[in-house]
C-alpha cells in the first residue's frame, strides 16, 4: 500500500476506460484519492488511540510513584521512630543478689557469721514486718516507669505537621463580654457543628467586617475557658504589634475543612497537642510571614494542597501567633 497505483487492479482501469472512455481516467483518479483519504483517515486515527493510551498510562504512572512515595515517607517515619526509641531505652537493670544466697550459707560457721552480723529484727520477724516489707516491694515494682517506643518516637519529633491546621469560615463574631480586646467567633471548619472561639483581635472597631471570612485555625488544642467562654480552637494571626493584627488567610478557592500542609513535613497531627510537651510554644518562634506577605514555617509555606499559599493581606516581615 506504499504506492496508490497498486491499491488498484489494472484490469478495474481497463474495464473503466472500455465503459467509459472520456471520465472513465477522471473516475479512476477518483477512486485514488478517495483510497489516500481513507489511508490518512485510518492512520490519523490510529495516532488518537494511541496518544489516550500514553495519557492513561501516564497517568497510572503518576499515580504508582506517587504511591511509592508515601510507603517511602512511612518507612522513613518508622526507621525514625525505632532509632530514636533505641536511643532512649534505658539499660536493663541489673538482678539484686537471691536473698536465699544469703540468708542460707552452705556451712555452720557460714550460718553462724550470718546471725552474728545480722540479728534478725522483731518488726522483720512478726507477720506485720513482713507485710510493710511485702507492700514496700510492691511499691517499688509499681514505681519503676515504663516507656514506649512510639511514644517516645512521638514526643521527640518536634515540626509543624503536629499541628491540626485547618480552613475555616467565620459565621459570626462579637466582643468578648469581660475583655474589650478579645472577640468571640463562632467558626465551621467542616465539621457537624461550629466550633466556639476567642480570639484576641485587638480593640478593633471594624469586627462586623470579618463575618463570613475565611481563615486558618489550629483544631487541636485543648479546650479551655478565657474569661468565662469556653474556647475549642485558635484563630491564626498576623501581628506586627499588639495594635496591627490581621488575619491569616487561606489561599482562594479554599473551603471549610481544608488541611493546611507542609510540603517538608509530611507527617500526621495529633489527636490533641498535650501541654507538658509545650509543642505551640516550640513552633510559633518559627511561624513567620515573609517580606513577600507569604505565611512559612522555616521557609516552607502554609499550603491548602491544590490551592496554593496562605498569606497575610497586607503584613510583612512579621509573627504569626
Amino acid at each position: 500500500m506504499d504506492n496508490v497505483d497498486n491499491l488498484f487492479n489494472p484490469s478495474l482501469a481497463a474495464a473503466l476506460m472500455k465503459l467509459d472512455p472520456d471520465d472513465g481516467e477522471q473516475i479512476m483518479e477518483y477512486f485514488k484519492t478517495h483510497a489516500l483519504l481513507s489511508r490518512e483517515k485510518a492512520l490519523l486515527q490510529a495516532s488518537v488511540r494511541e496518544q489516550k493510551k500514553l495519557l492513561v498510562e501516564n497517568a497510572k504512572l503518576k499515580k504508582d510513584i506517587e504511591q511509592l512515595r508515601v510507603q517511602l515517607q512511612e518507612k522513613q517515619k518508622r526507621r525514625a521512630a525505632k532509632a530514636l526509641a533505641s536511643k532512649a531505652s534505658p539499660p536493663s537493670s541489673i538482678s539484686p543478689t537471691p536473698l536465699s544466697s544469703v540468708t542460707h550459707p552452705t556451712s555452720p560457721a557460714g550460718a553462724a557469721a550470718a546471725t552474728t552480723a545480722n540479728p534478725p529484727s522483731s518488726s522483720s520477724s512478726s507477720p506485720e514486718g513482713r507485710e510493710r516489707q511485702s507492700r514496700r516491694r510492691r511499691g517499688e515494682r509499681k514505681a519503676r516507669p515504663t516507656s514506649d517506643p512510639l511514644s517516645l518516637g512521638a514526643e521527640s519529633r518536634i515540626d509543624p505537621s503536629r499541628l491540626d491546621l485547618r480552613v475555616g469560615r467565620i459565621l459570626n463574631i462579637r466582643r468578648h463580654p469581660l475583655a474589650e480586646a478579645m472577640s468571640v467567633q463562632q467558626v465551621d471548619v467542616g465539621e457537624n457543628r461550629p466550633r466556639t472561639v476567642v480570639s484576641r483581635l485587638g480593640e478593633n472597631p471594624h469586627l462586623d467586617e470579618l463575618q463570613g471570612s475565611l481563615a486558618v485555625l489550629l483544631c487541636n488544642v485543648k479546650a479551655s475557658k478565657i474569661k468565662g467562654v469556653a474556647s475549642q480552637a485558635r484563630l491564626l494571626c498576623c501581628s506586627a504589634s499588639d495594635t496591627c493584627v490581621e488575619l491569616l488567610v487561606p489561599p482562594s478557592g479554599s473551603a471549610p475543612g481544608d488541611r493546611v500542609t507542609f510540603l517538608s513535613y509530611p507527617g500526621e497531627p495529633d489527636r490533641e497537642l498535650q501541654s507538658k510537651q509545650r509543642v505551640w510554644d516550640l513552633l510559633q518562634p518559627d511561624l513567620k510571614v515573609d517580606c513577600r506577605g507569604v505565611a512559612n514555617y522555616k521557609g516552607c509555606g502554609f499550603e491548602v494542597k491544590g490551592k496554593g499559599l496562605c498569606r497575610a493581606p497586607t503584613l510583612t516581615s512579621c509573627t504569626i501567633r
